[in-house]
């Protein structure tokens, strides 16, 4: 018997806020297996409980209604563990991930797929906690779930839950016009605290025993973008969630796209005490760390002030800051001026330090 199978239900998932008895009903390979319970599993489970945002229809394709607009879309895959963190669970980073890589693209989010691996012997209450996740999600962000598949595999296959979906939305003027055309000049934004959805996951997976836990930043930038575009328009060059490889592979990432140098100052991130204290602890940089729920923009030249003026009016953006600018090319693509040294090189992330965070 291995560790999992000599688990409780109640035991199934560091974190976990549903409440199991020892024999909670499960999922097994027969819900997975086209026939009576896997009916049953989709009617009864997953479309009951998303049927206020959800396509009811059992057909093999969704029909969508044309919109006039170019369209944009995207896919993703969500393996975190644990399936529960603070701020947030994989149902609702589901959806909050996939939106906003719609909306950072210059789209706003229409439709949503939603697929779901199922480790047998995942509890059923568990499964339709992390369903109202993606319902509640879904209606915050106003996307529709139009199609999904449903999956288990056997015991070990994977951690609980895995979550893969594909979102579709229209693109709205003016798009920006992306990290290519990034000019000498053009100043460079963080909509908030950097670090916080990784360390929120290694906290409850390592069981660091920290008080109080960091939260996760899991929420939508759709609103955000949409606030901004409207007051600064073409003045927008580009936009990016600073997920996996955090705010650091996003400045990479740019640099190489445009051939610029850019560069920012330590003193000017906007970092937790307690992202700041656990990076101390473990020898991490919060630069380095993933974000769900938190961008980096880059202006035109002047437009920075007002930029950021206009995110701290967003609810869980007061710390939005200005933190560098773009260069012509230097020594490096990207540098980081130190609170107490010289300006260096910052690293282009290479592996994870803190890996399964989405």
């Amino acid at each position: 018997m291995t560790e999992r199978e000599g688990k409780s239900p109640g035991g199934w998932q560091l974190n976990c806020p549903v409440s199991l008895r020892d024999h909670a009903e499960c999922v097994t390979l027969a819900h997975g297996e086209g026939g009576r319970l896997s009916r049953r599993l989709i009617q009864e489970r997953i479309l009951k409980i998303l049927q206020s945002v959800s396509s009811q229809t059992l057909d093999d394709a969704a029909r969508l209604p044309h919109s006039g607009q170019p369209l944009a879309m995207t896919t993703d895959s969500f393996v975190v563990t644990p399936l529960f963190f603070p701020g947030g669970d994989i149902g609702s980073l589901a959806v909050y991930g996939t939106v906003n890589d719609l909306a950072v693209s210059g789209a706003r989010p229409l439709w949503l797929t939603l697929s779901l691996i199922i480790e047998e012997g995942l509890p059923l209450a568990v499964l339709e906690r992390i369903l109202e996740s993606v319902a509640r999600a879904a209606g915050e962000t106003a996307v529709q779930v139009v199609a999904g598949d449903t999956k288990v595999v056997p015991r070990g296959a994977v951690d609980g839950l895995f979550i893969n979906t594909a979102g579709v939305g229209e693109l709205l003027e003016p798009v920006p016009a992306g990290p290519e055309q990034l000019l000498a000049g053009d100043e460079l934004i963080v909509s908030g605290p950097l670090g916080q959805h990784g360390m929120a996951v290694m906290a409850v997976r390592e069981e660091l025993g920290i008080e109080p836990l960091p939260p996760s930043d899991s929420g939508s930038l759709f609103h955000a973008v949409d606030h901004l575009r409207s007051v600064l328009g073409t003045r927008i060059r580009c936009l990016r969630d600073a997920t996996r490889g955090g705010a650091a592979a996003v400045l990479h990432e740019w640099a190489e796209a445009c051939g610029m140098t850019l560069s920012i100052e330590e003193r000017t991130l906007p970092v937790t005490p307690e992202v700041r204290g656990i990076s101390e602890l473990l020898g991490l940089d919060p630069l380095h760390i993933a974000n769900e729920g938190t961008m980096l923009l880059a202006v035109e030249q002047g437009a920075a002030a007002e930029a950021v003026a206009q995110l701290q009016t967003i609810p869980g953006m007061e710390r939005a800051s200005r933190i560098g600018v773009v260069r012509e090319r230097g020594v490096a693509p990207v540098t980081v001026q130190r609170t107490l040294g010289a300006e260096q090189p910052l690293a282009d992330p290479l592996g994870s330090p803190l890996p399964r965070i989405c």
